[in-house]
């Protein structure tokens, strides 16, 4: 029986992962959740799982969350202290970090300080603080299993060969729903249009940036570290039938590839049940059905994020952490509508030009990096002028 905690369970990872639980309730067992605001998820989640611990954004959803549910209720804890406490609880074996954003890096790293494993799908702990929260992990003899599916097919088909032998890794990316729409169109676009995935169900963050392909280079941050890869062996294409997950081209020529269905509980499963597979009820893959699969390099005009993302990893040190913070202020004001989605690209780049490189030596380097970047970001979109 495996205990887990799952920091971010009201989400699309979190879900995804309480389904795998709920088919497999012999094999593990829920000891935390987290959740920010959405309670009336969370409610139920904790009927149904019963958790010791849970926690929430604020002491007034707490309060709110108490009072809903009986004296049985799990020990309800609220703020980054909460997430801390979840990820840490002594009897956790491991922790699903599937927070979105910057506020995971915090609690995953305690998870990792702890010695509890990681099921991880919170890319911004790698993004921002990659060489720490390696280190980290390597010091406490901690296994990092990846969730998301292209770092999951990467890991999958790097099994039983030398990474001497790997000549790229090759991460797929579907191009979003803009792909065949002119580039000249795309400052015409919504919010509501960006949010139409064409193959995946995410949150609004994660649809967005695959949209403007800044989660590609996001990925690309994490793979450097996650696989222990210089940033030129690691290569994006669009495949926009997302089948192929990812690849890993070898020395010899050969291209090894993990395929399957686009659906989220297939990686899940796999970093939860490591070394071993669930038989999960999904559909299959059927090849004949689904007809071609295409690949092509990405537009560079069409996604100006993705060249952002290589540039602020080779610049490394405090960069990625500023290019990830300016990233969710803009994704925030395209959300709300305060810039158009052309617009998402300038602000990164004038936040990224604007920041004065500092050493990353430690999570306080990283944590002042990224609240400048968001105060220099929100200063810009005040100003009203990107260009």
């Amino acid at each position: 029986m495996k205990r887990l905690a799952i920091l971010g369970s009201t989400g699309s990872i979190g879900v995804n992962t309480l389904d795998i639980v709920r088919q497999f309730p012999d094999r593990f067992e829920v000891v935390g959740l987290s959740a920010g605001l959405n309670i009336r998820l969370l409610r139920q989640q904790i009927l149904q799982f019963r958790p010791r611990i849970v926690s929430v954004q604020d002491k007034e959803l707490a309060g709110a969350l108490q009072r809903e549910l009986s004296s049985e209720s799990p020990e309800i804890v609220d703020g980054i202290e909460g997430l801390i406490q979840v990820a840490t609880h002594p009897q956790v074996d491991q922790v699903v970090s599937a927070i979105v954003g910057a506020v995971g890096l915090i609690p995953t790293l305690s998870a990792i300080k702890t010695g509890k494993g990681i099921a991880l799908a919170n890319k911004e702990s790698l993004v921002m603080a990659g060489k720490i929260v390696m280190e980290e992990a390597r010091r406490n003899r901690v296994q990092i299993l990846p969730v998301d599916s292209e770092h999951s097919a990467i890991f999958q088909s790097l099994l039983g060969h030398r990474r001497d032998s790997v000549e790229r890794l090759i991460l797929t990316a579907s191009g979003g729903p803009f792909l065949h729409l002119p580039v000249s169109k795309l400052h015409e676009v919504t919010a509501k249009d960006a949010l139409q995935h064409p193959n995946w169900e995410m949150g609004k963050k994660i649809t967005i940036d695959s949209a403007s392909l800044m989660n590609k280079g996001l990925e690309v941050i994490e793979a450097h570290w996650l696989f222990d890869l210089p940033v030129e062996k690691i290569a994006v294409q669009i495949h926009p039938q997302s089948i192929i997950h990812s690849m890993v081209e070898y020395v010899d020529g050969s291209v090894i590839a993990q395929m399957g269905i686009a659906d989220m509980r297939v990686p899940i499963s796999y970093a939860l049940s490591f070394p071993h597979r669930l038989p999960i009820r999904l559909p299959r893959l059927n090849l004949a059905e689904k007809g071609e699969l295409t690949f092509q390099a990405p537009d560079p005009d069409r996604y100006p994020c993705l060249k952002l993302a290589y540039q602020s990893i080779r610049i490394g040190e405090t960069m990625p952490a500023v290019l990830n913070a300016s990233n969710e202020v803009a994704v925030n004001a395209f959300l709300g509508g305060a810039i158009r989605f052309t617009e998402v690209p300038l602000l990164i780049q004038r936040v990224v030009e604007d920041h004065e490189l500092k050493p990353a030596r430690t999570i306080e380097d990283i944590l002042k990096a990224d609240h400048w970047a968001r105060e220099r970001a929100k200063a810009l979109l005040e100003r009203g002028k990107l260009c």
